[in-house]
């Protein structure tokens, strides 16, 4: 995946149900900053040269993080999100990165089917907080 795929990709993000997008972090310039930072590691599925499949996988050296990962509906069940799942697992494996998570909402019973089929276990001992932050550009240009 290439910056230049972010519209079509974000297209697909919007059509797929149970995808939780966030304002700055899925923009344009912050899927850019994400992708020049794990440049190895987001993949797209393609087929008639149009983008039918997505998937999002940040690393930090010591853990491997999955995020948006997507199929267009009418080409699901035909193994494509696991040859996404695949190559994601080559970049982190060639980055010598064991530990892997992602997260799923609750209610997105397509996504979770998804996961558990592929072997990935349910963490329910764990409590997950969330604080969004406002860059300081952002501070600068709110009006007072």
């Amino acid at each position: 995946m290439c910056p230049e795929d972010y519209d079509e990709v974000y297209n697909l993000w919007t059509v797929t149900e149970g995808m939780c997008l966030r304002n700055y972090d899925d923009s344009k310039e912050g899927i850019t900053k994400f992708i020049l930072h794990n440049p190895t590691s987001n993949f797209v599925a393609e087929e008639n040269g149009q983008i039918i499949g997505a998937i999002l996988c940040g690393m930090d050296g010591r853990r491997a993080y999955i995020y948006h990962a997507t199929v267009k509906p009418e080409y699901r069940r035909k193994g494509i999100g696991k040859e996404l799942l695949n190559a994601v697992y080559g970049a982190i494996q060639q980055a010598g990165i064991r530990k892997n998570g992602l997260l799923v909402l609750k209610d997105n019973h397509v996504g979770n089917e998804f996961w558990r089929a592929c072997g990935w276990q349910e963490r329910t001992e764990l409590n997950y907080y969330s604080i969004n932050m406002k860059l300081q550009e952002e501070d600068e240009n709110t009006p007072k």
